[in-house]
């Protein structure tokens, strides 16, 4: 592979600051503020290189959709209204998707990316609400309403427009999630008897019902990069609302929490709330709450109460809660202090492309060992070598 000196001392410098960016990788919990004379703030979403999106009041006590990165809350605007909320971000961070008001006073799906709002309109109706997006930042989820003024889940791409996702024979449905390469889609709609369902949608196979926990109700809120792994909410057999976890070979599993929202990459991770605090679940170590782990954390009266999203890897949780310094409720970004791995095809920043800047990444780590590699052992092994290195060789250039 030929490069010349001067790209190759660009790249050098890029994947070196990397290095110093993350080694180390101490625990910490950031309030994310709110915007100028705001009152509040909420966070949805957090890509792979903590970038935050979420919804903040404004002075005007307006909701607006924001983006938070390096410690800037920036209000992304509306579509000619005065309100908008983002719900998803792209594992670089670049492209946001949420809702915002047109200036008919319209709800309408948007996808946002380099300062620009683009409305993805309806299936006919006048309503739509985007709520995920792939890892590329190329499809997009969600509801809008069709010119029978129904409720239905969509899939939209550049190319294709929005998709109906259709229902399991009922009215209504609504997208939620969508997994790495935008193939899978999650969410929940209403059966021929009215009752809503988790699905899980491709393709090749439409609409899953996933069932429930022995209830008559549930609703997936997300999916795992590969779509094998569906997490969200459900009634059980005594009326109570349980998060669940989903395999097709294990089915619905009762997490022990009230509600499920996020899922890592790999599926091992789940985030959410339950009695207004803040819980991980784990295959290992089972459900814990947020605010014991990482009370050292916390100023004395703060309580973290929801966790809404976790970053592929992860290390970063958001969510929201209330900051007894500020006063207020305000959206966090919770550093765990180290990622949890993932095993990938070699696109090791997560940004969609296996590049020069992935193949930089496993060299400089090249040799190392342990549990806390994070994304340059591609294939979780514990060791940064040869085949993580062979990994990011064969699958150089896809996704760019």
């Amino acid at each position: 592979m030929c490069y010349t000196q001067n790209r190759f001392n660009a790249l050098l410098s890029a994947s070196v600051l990397s290095l110093i960016a993350t080694a180390g990788w101490s625990q910490s919990l950031t309030w994310l503020g709110v915007l100028p004379g705001g009152g509040s703030s909420y966070a949805y979403g957090v890509s792979a290189n903590a970038v935050v999106v979420g919804g903040a009041n404004n002075a005007a006590g307006r909701g607006r959709a924001f983006r938070w990165q390096n410690g800037v809350m920036q209000d992304l605007g509306t579509l000619g209204g005065d309100r908008s909320a983002a719900r998803g971000v792209s594992a670089d961070g670049a492209v946001v998707v949420g809702v915002a008001l047109n200036a008919g006073g319209q709800w309408r799906a948007f996808r946002w990316q380099n300062g620009v709002m683009q409305n993805l309109g309806t299936l006919g109706g006048n309503e739509s609400d985007a709520r995920g997006v792939s890892a590329d930042g190329a499809v997009v989820v969600g509801w809008a309403l069709n010119d029978a003024n129904q409720q239905r889940a969509f899939r939209w791409t550049a190319s294709g427009g929005m998709q109906a996702l259709g229902t399991l024979g009922g009215n209504r449905s609504e997208a939620y999630g969508v997994s790495a390469d935008g193939a899978v889609v999650v969410g929940w709609a209403e059966n021929a008897a009215g009752q809503r369902r988790a699905f899980r949608w491709t393709a090749s196979g439409g609409m899953q019902d996933l069932g429930t926990l022995g209830g008559n109700w549930s609703e997936a809120y997300g999916v795992s990069a590969d779509g094998a792994v569906v997490v969200g909410v459900a009634l059980n057999a005594g009326g109570r609302i349980r998060a669940f976890r989903w395999t097709a070979l294990g089915g619905m599993q009762d997490l022990g929490m009230r509600y499920a929202d996020g899922v890592s990459a790999d599926g091992s991770v789940v985030v959410g709330e339950s009695g207004e605090r803040a819980f991980r679940w784990t295959a290992s170590g089972g459900m814990e709450d947020l605010n014991t782990t990482y009370a050292s954390l916390l100023t004395p009266g703060s309580v973290l109460r929801e966790a809404r999203a976790i970053s592929p890897d992860g290390r970063y949780i958001v969510g929201s809660g209330y900051n007894a310094a500020t006063g207020r409720r305000e959206a966090f970004l919770l550093d765990t202090g180290s990622p949890r791995c993932t095993a990938h095809d070699g696109d090791v920043d997560a940004n969609g492309c296996v590049d020069d800047a992935d193949l930089l990444a496993v060299l400089f780590a090249f040799g190392s060992t342990g549990s806390t590699l994070g994304r340059e052992d591609a294939n979780c092994d514990g060791a940064v070598d040869d085949a993580d290195l062979l990994q990011v060789l064969f699958n150089f250039g896809s996704g760019c």
